[in-house]
């Protein structure tokens, strides 16, 4: 069985070298072993040698000098985190909780199904695909023009707003389903484990990706959380936590710390520092959202919940000095491209650069749904992905009523997912249950 997702790549040994740059190692005893290994020709043969370099570099230890203070573990992370706590600014009917929850649903599936088609495209063949078929500044649903395809060499998708009549399937909807059941079945008191079985139970393992990927693969030889996050795994601070946070966020209305807590306890499962980060920073958000009327403020109360001397606050902080600056979006994400590079799989899937994406798309947004997903899809890098999570959160600020029908009236009140028992399903049931699980949370 020769599956390339289930076997160590060098890709993964380069993914895994630049990782370890990034979070502070010291390399200099195991750089000789990579630069050996990467230049193997036949990977299959050396899968031995490739995990015990990986192996190897759990236990490497950091860098004098190193700048940042990174905890993996929540009591470290609260310990490092501001001392400012967040404080309600109004009080929420129930009427008015339902509405916003579902605006907060059908904006993340409407920002979604807006950055799908595209997803993995490169910036320039985006914008030249956009202004070909006139949609550019995008405004638009992205529609299927076979002939403008080809020139700018990418494919033909069933997802493009002219093949569909709901919110297909896809990951990033999928795990907000997962959160949904999850804590149906467990309650306000799950545990990481409790996520793994679900996993584990309820998702074949080739349709994750990545970090979830390597965790699930742990799991399976029993490797238990947190160190499931941690075996063999490259991945663990891209983008696959954060976007898994947001019905951890729908459910703590009002308390983005206990929203925060939630989406640790998912993201420990397969992700570290900056990865979990990125997951509690977009529930916090989510949680202070319908409190506030800016989002500088939402974006600063999901950065009160992570730590304030980590890689990701320092990142998301230069998105809000350059929105201080007086620029233009479009000149934001030239910025964000001059820091990380499109073509590099690693820079095009971590946490920090689609956060500062979805920071723009939230800070240049004008409190206009529409320019808020489509910048952040403009910005390119993982397109549905932030198109969904500064949807949701948008959504989260607006409520459903205040939503253009132009973006949502293409859903149909739809979602289909991969999830048991929620296949197909009406977003606004979704909306529904989730005030459920809240409600009995909250009386818990």
């Amino acid at each position: 069985m020769k599956n390339k997702w289930l076997y160590i790549s060098k890709s993964d040994l380069e993914i895994e070298l630049e990782q370890l740059k990034d979070e502070g190692r010291e390399i200099s005893k195991v750089l000789p072993k990579f630069k050996k290994l990467l230049k193997v020709k036949d990977e299959m043969k050396y899968q031995v040698e490739f995990g015990a370099l990986l192996d190897e570099t759990i236990m490497l230890p950091m860098r004098k000098n190193y700048k940042y203070l990174e905890p993996s573990d929540l009591n470290g992370i609260k310990k490092a985190r501001p001392s400012c706590r967040f404080k309600k600014q109004r009080k929420l009917t129930i009427k008015k909780e339902f509405d916003i929850i579902y605006g907060a649903w059908l904006g993340r599936c409407a920002g979604c199904l807006l950055g799908k088609p595209v997803e993995g495209i490169k910036r320039g063949s985006l914008e030249e695909y956009l202004t070909g078929i006139d949609n550019f500044p995008l405004k638009n649903y992205i529609k299927s023009v076979p002939k403008m395809l080809k020139k700018v060499k990418w494919y033909d998708t069933p997802s493009f707003i002219d093949k569909v009549d709901r919110m297909v399937e896809d990951d990033d909807t999928n795990y907000t389903v997962t959160g949904l059941v999850v804590m149906k079945n467990h309650g306000k008191d799950f545990k990481s484990e409790d996520v793994a079985n679900f996993w584990m139970q309820n998702i074949p393992l080739l349709h994750t990706c990545t970090a979830e990927r390597v965790a699930y693969r742990n799991f399976a030889i029993k490797i238990q959380p947190p160190a499931s996050a941690t075996y063999r795994n490259a991945y663990r601070e891209w983008i696959g936590a954060q976007i898994r946070a947001d019905f951890f966020g729908y459910v703590a209305l009002g308390d983005p710390e206990k929203a925060a807590e939630y989406a640790f306890r998912d993201a420990s499962i397969s992700h570290v520092k900056n990865g979990i980060y990125g997951e509690m920073w977009v529930a916090a958000m989510l949680a202070a959202a319908p409190y506030y009327d800016d989002p500088k403020d939402v974006i600063n109360a999901g950065l009160n919940e992570i730590p304030k001397n980590c890689r990701l606050t320092e990142d998301i902080k230069k998105v809000i000095n350059w929105y201080f600056e007086g620029i233009n979006y479009s000149e934001a994400i030239d910025r964000i491209h001059k820091l990380w590079d499109e073509k590099s799989r690693h820079h095009w899937v971590h946490t920090n650069s689609n956060a500062q994406i979805v920071a723009m798309g939230l800070l240049f947004s004008e409190m206009d749904f529409e320019k808020s997903v489509c910048r952040a899809v403009e910005a390119a890098f993982d397109t549905d992905c932030n198109g969904a999570t500064v949807g949701s959160i948008m959504g989260m600020m607006l409520g459903a009523k205040k939503l253009p029908k132009k973006w949502t009236g293409p859903l149909h009140d739809t979602l289909e997912t991969g999830i048991a028992g929620y296949h197909l399903v009406k977003i606004s049931d979704l909306a529904k249950e989730t005030l459920k699980i809240r409600k009995i949370n909250e009386r818990i």
